[in-house]
Formats: structure tokens, sequence, C-alpha cells
């Protein structure tokens, strides 16, 4: 276990999964953007955490990788998942939504906006 300076542990696993301490920052969300190629020192001014707390969660990511990464597919998997249940269940609530006429307080931002989408429309054809 990797600790912090004054002999805490750097990173934690809580019900997020593996976080930094102190924090709800979990090592997942450094990981998105790893797995997108971001450097280091762009991914280290994402998050409001000291160089420290940073340094403490790439050298467990690169000590640990293979259970981080493992952990890292099951967490995106399960947010597909959850993802793919939500927009199901609100499937026939979105479909009716969309049919509903605007209200009539927002008639004429809504005749601007089909305006707007109609010169759209013939410029891009």
């Amino acid at each position: 276990m990797m600790l912090s300076p004054d002999n805490k542990p750097a990173i934690a696993r809580t019900e997020r999964g593996l976080t930094i301490s102190g924090t709800r920052i979990t090592l997942y969300q450094i990981m998105d953007y790893i797995h997108a190629n971001y450097p280091r020192h762009l991914i280290r001014h994402q998050f409001y955490i000291t160089d420290e707390q940073f340094n403490a969660a790439m050298s467990y990511i690169d000590t640990h990788y293979e259970e981080v990464e493992s952990e890292y597919q099951t967490v995106l998997l399960q947010a597909e998942e959850i993802r793919h249940y939500w927009e199901e269940r609100n499937k026939e609530r979105i479909a009716y939504i969309s049919k509903l006429p605007p209200k009539p307080e927002y008639a004429s931002a809504w005749q601007k906006l089909q305006a707007r989408k109609a010169k759209r429309a013939a410029i891009s054809h």
C-alpha cells in the first residue's frame, strides 16, 4: 500500500472503488484520460489534487496496472449496463415528451429555433 508523507494510505478502496485518499476522485477517472492518450501533465491539471496525490495515484496505477485496468474495464461495463437500463426504461417517456407541443411561453423561441434549423438544413444541402 502506498503511503502519503503523513503515513496515511495515498490510495484507498471505498464503495466507489480505488480512490485518492481524502478525495472522491477514483483511479478510474484518471484511467479515462490515460486511455484517451492524454499526457501526464495534462491529466494532472484535470483534477483539484496536490502533486503528491497525483504522483501517488500514477505510481499506484503504474505498479498495479493489470489490477487497475481490470477494475476499470468492469466499471466501464457497469456504466454501459446502467446507461442502457435507463435508456430503455425512459424510452417511452422521451418519445412522449418529444411529441408534446412547445409550451405557450416558449412559442417565440420555438419559432426562432425552427427557422434556424430550416436555414441550417438549406445551407447544408
